[in-house]
């Protein structure tokens, strides 16, 4: 367990190849073991968390990006089912509407990042428009830039820029306190084959599943390059990511909820210390109350 985190954060980019990372890895864990292994590591969970609302100096960015019927939608479920929903917001982005077209394309991922003490969990987020919109270029005409007139304005120089926003962006606010956690749930093609065929022949499951999504799925290739082009360009430090196994659900969600639980534990989360005269304070309350 120990290594988890490490073993799926990418920290060298000069090496890193999306192809290298196995989606059907579990290591030593098997199926039968992850009941009782979320169940504990849910209760480590909610207990960093009522250290991170109370201390109130710190929040937490957590990241989901992957492929169609990889299972963001069942690892956030799972994942963070023992969190207190007062301190939790999950947010997820579909295609932007008119008025989120007329600003930057980073406004309205930042009107959604938590508040101090706060888990922000984005279900999809900013790196679309560096992940299907650079599969799908002619997206791009939508945002009504002034420099790009045309999907041949939309050149590797414009790419660069985009990732360079999302560099500063996400180092402004870590400086500002916002710890960042990003996750490519990283599931393989057979694997998805076989989940779309499940929504299709499940009734109960139809409405995940649209015929756009075959369309998606003809361009993996081109989608498996530019997730990867992404990672390199915007895995640093105060901001990592950490490429996960995805075609076994179980084992997602105990990577998942290791990776943010030794996140938090490396956030400074020690509470305010109280004065002497709160202290004192607090010891005649105490008393009070045990006279009534």
């Amino acid at each position: 367990m120990d290594k988890i985190t490490q073993q799926f954060k990418v920290d060298n980019v000069s090496e890193f190849k999306l192809k290298d990372h196995d989606p059907e890895f579990s290591g030593k864990f098997s199926k039968d073991m992850s009941i009782e292994i979320l169940t504990e590591l849910k209760v480590e969970m909610e207990q960093l968390q009522e250290k991170l609302y109370a201390a109130n100096k710190h929040s937490l960015l957590i990241i989901f990006q992957a492929m169609d019927a990889a299972g963001k939608d069942s690892a956030i479920k799972h994942t963070m089912s023992g969190l207190n929903p007062q301190g939790c917001q999950v947010f997820s982005f579909k295609q932007p509407n008119m008025e989120e077209l007329d600003h930057d394309f980073l406004w309205r991922h930042s009107k959604a990042l938590p508040e101090r003490g706060r888990i922000g969990i984005h279900n999809r987020s900013h790196y679309e428009n560096v992940l299907v919109c650079r599969v799908h270029p002619e997206y791009v005409l939508n945002e009504r830039i002034p420099s790009i007139s045309s999907i041949g304005d939309v050149d590797d120089d414009f790419w660069n820029r985009r990732y360079e926003s999302i560099r500063e962006f996400e180092r402004h606010i870590s400086e500002s306190g916002t710890v960042i956690i990003k996750f490519f749930l990283n599931v393989s093609k057979e694997e998805q084959k076989k989940r779309f065929l499940e929504r299709i022949e499940d009734p109960l499951k139809h409405w995940k599943f649209s015929s756009a999504d075959i369309d998606e799925r003809r361009k993996w290739d081109n989608y498996m390059d530019v997730y990867e082009k992404a990672i390199i360009e915007t895995s640093v430090e105060h901001a990592p990511w950490y490429v996960i196994p995805a075609d076994k659900k179980w084992f997602t969600r105990i990577a998942v909820s290791k990776v943010i639980i030794d996140t938090m534990n490396s956030i400074k989360l020690d509470l305010q210390e109280i004065t002497d005269e709160e202290t004192a304070k607090l010891k005649e309350c105490r008393a009070l109350l045990k006279e009534e």
